[in-house]
């Protein structure tokens, strides 16, 4: 078994926002993948700026100062608020730990990460809640049921760094504290219960109440087919371009029935893909 090891992305987040000021972001990790081979002295590889910068840390970390070159195979795009740096970031550190014969822990990782960019907690095992800004707590909330989501892009790409940067976030992330703390209480209570429709519940309320920070077009348009279609609900990337359509186990034509619906309702949005909600966490491929 070679040090190849892959981090799933997201579809955005299942809540994001602050409660009492203090950021934080519950994952919605799913089964799109960014794999990572870390090899040690060897200079080169494909992979890019933040993933080669997230070896240099690792080796610092276990006091080593080697060449290397790190390759990159991702289904991830990038700039959507899908994770794909923080899956590359992750990965990384695992695969640099595996090439040292190390162990690596989550909290490291995260650790790594947040020296580099505000983090999604996709490395995390479960569905995971945390401060993706400054790392002061990290919770697992429980595993997710089986779920599916239709994702669409609104176009563009929203940059991590300058996004977090925004003079107005803070202000604007009070103002929906009540609703993002009603979003947080369904969702564990959806996650205990294993409820889709209350996890679908409290992502719609997070994404509704995302709207004055980043709005998405269509929101609402994208909730009233989802109902019409069976839907939970409706999550979003908080801080990126994507939008999701939640389904449980519903019959494969209504997904198909419901995207139809909104590339015929909804030009403004493009189909990406549907994909399994999962667990987060890392493995050796």
């Amino acid at each position: 078994m070679g040090n190849v090891v892959a981090a799933p992305g997201s579809c955005g987040e299942l809540v994001q926002g602050t409660i009492s000021g203090c950021n934080f972001l519950v994952t919605c990790p799913i089964n799109f993948f960014s794999r990572i081979e870390v090899v040690l002295d060897k200079s080169g590889g494909s992979a890019g700026q933040k993933t080669q910068l997230a070896v240099e840390k690792t080796l610092k970390l276990f006091g080593e100062n080697r060449e290397f070159a790190a390759y990159c195979q991702s289904d991830i795009p990038c700039g959507k608020g899908m994770a794909s740096s923080s899956a590359d970031i992750a990965a990384a550190c695992m695969s640099t730990a595996l090439c040292l014969g190390k162990t690596i822990t989550v909290a490291e990782i995260a650790k790594i990460a947040l020296e580099i960019e505000p983090t999604d907690g996709i490395f995390f095992p479960g569905i995971v809640m945390l401060d993706h800004v400054s790392g002061t707590f990290s919770n697992c909330l429980g595993y997710p049921p089986s779920l599916q989501v239709v994702i669409f892009d609104m176009g563009g790409q929203v940059d991590t760094i300058s996004f977090n940067k925004r003079s107005d976030l803070i202000a604007l992330n009070q103002i929906k504290e009540d609703q993002v703390q009603l979003a947080v209480k369904l969702l564990k209570q959806g996650l205990a219960e294993q409820d889709c429709g209350l996890i679908g519940r409290a992502a719609t309320i997070s994404a509704r109440a995302n709207q004055a920070i980043l709005y998405k077009p269509c929101l609402e348009a994208l909730i009233e087919i989802g109902e019409k279609y069976g839907a939970v609900g409706i999550n979003v990337a908080h801080s990126g371009t994507v939008m999701g359509i939640l389904f449980d186990n519903t019959d494969l034509s209504d997904r198909k029935d419901c995207i139809q619906a909104v590339i015929s309702q909804c030009p403004e949005l493009n189909y990406l893909n549907t994909a399994k909600i999962i667990s987060g966490g890392l493995f050796r491929v």
